[in-house]
């Protein structure tokens, strides 16, 4: 048996002790220990991967597909299998456009059926988990509820994220992150969840709608902490439960990943004006995209129609009619995350103001350089659109 220590690029060490060829175990040192298969100390964003037991996501997958999956050199940037009835098996992985068939042959409904049985039952959004791990089922239903499609996405506990956004978090002040599916958003949360409650010292409560920041199973994942979470039964509760972790549970700061109602926005609102400090996501991938839909505006202020007069308008040089913020922002900060290392972080009532008067506001760029440090560009004109 052997002993390996590798800093992260936070202020934290990690022992991994090799058992055999495969198995580490993965401990803070001396806390709490994880179980996982796969330990990655470089990568191309300069992280620590932990991979918790991909073998428990082959599992679920034809037989053939295992075997041809073990043997990838690319396992550890695996990033979904996708099985569709009557089309070959794909594999995606990270970084890489499109994906790679795994065999010749197409997917069968047996096998669909036998993947789904070892997964279990999937919730009201069509999604499942492998207890234990931080893996996410969907599944693709036919016209009679009939499974005709499976996306298998590997959960990953990902170390140094958090170094991105390490600052902010002093503040005690709200954050919305805004990007793409599969840039990481998610991974953010579980890494701040783990901060705040661990290093921070703060109440945490994790809103978790389909089990993705802790994990499936009763017991959430190690990744999240000494954080709690509460988890969601369907998804149309979200709002509800995030009302209920306020006025029940007393956190210092509540988690929630993907706002994408006006009930979830009200929701926000409400909690943000209990002091409470909220750490969220929601769909979109430039502040613009929020400002311009109405069901989710109000997260950096909401937006009225404002009629001048004659003198007013006059003076702005501006027409009589013009958009203005109607509120404080839910989110004082809010940062978009264009890609894993490539943060763009507004001062959200400055910026809104800014592009709604036509201008571009100042930001800051969140980056790593090749040293994969975290570098911090401050005063930069934002690139993005206006409205």
């Amino acid at each position: 048996m052997s002993a390996l220590w590798i800093n992260t690029l936070g202020s934290f060490q990690f022992q991994a002790r090799v058992h055999g060829s495969n198995a580490l175990y993965l401990k803070k040192a001396p806390s709490r220990v994880l179980c996982c298969s796969l330990l990655k100390a470089s990568t191309e964003d300069g992280f620590v991967v932990v991979e918790d037991d991909i073998h428990a996501l082959l599992e679920i997958l034809p037989r053939d597909l295992q075997e041809n999956l073990r043997n990838e050199p690319r396992r550890n940037q695996l990033l979904e299998v996708v099985l569709d009835l009557g089309r070959l098996p794909e594999a995606r992985f990270l970084g890489e456009s499109g994906g790679q068939y795994l065999r010749n042959t197409e997917i069968s409904l047996k096998e669909l059926e036998e993947a789904q049985k070892a997964v279990g039952e999937f919730g009201g959004d069509n999604r499942a988990g492998i207890e234990g791990t931080l893996h996410r089922i969907s599944a693709i239903r036919s016209r009679k509820g009939l499974v005709v499609g499976l996306t298998c996405r590997v959960g990953r506990a990902v170390t140094g994220h958090v170094d991105m956004v390490r600052d902010l978090l002093q503040y005690k002040e709200s954050i919305l992150f805004l990007g793409r599916p599969g840039v990481g958003k998610t991974t953010v949360m579980r890494e701040i969840a783990r901060v705040l409650a661990d290093e921070l010292h703060r109440r945490v409560v994790v809103v978790d709608t389909s089990n993705e920041i802790g994990g499936d199973g009763d017991v959430p994942h190690a990744a999240i902490g000494g954080a709690r979470r509460m988890q969601v039964i369907q998804p149309s509760m979200q709002h509800r439960v995030m009302i209920e972790a306020v006025e029940n549970h007393m956190p210092e700061v509540v988690i929630v990943d993907e706002i994408g109602t006006e009930a979830e926005a009200l929701a926000c609102r409400s909690i943000a004006e209990r002091g409470v400090m909220l750490i969220g996501t929601a769909h979109g991938e430039r502040m613009g995209n929020i400002i311009k839909n109405p069901t989710l505006s109000d997260l950096v202020g909401g937006i009225e129609t404002v009629t001048l007069g004659d003198e007013e308008a006059r003076a702005r040089r501006s027409q009589k009619s013009i958009l203005e913020r109607k509120a404080p922002p839910t989110f004082p900060f809010l940062i978009e995350m264009r890609e894993r290392n490539y943060w763009v972080t507004h001062r959200t009532e400055r910026s809104v103001d800014m592009l709604l008067h036509g201008k571009k506001p100042l930001v800051e760029v969140r980056k790593r350089d090749d040293q994969f440090k975290v570098v911090i560009e401050r005063w930069t004109t934002y690139d993005g659109d206006g409205i």
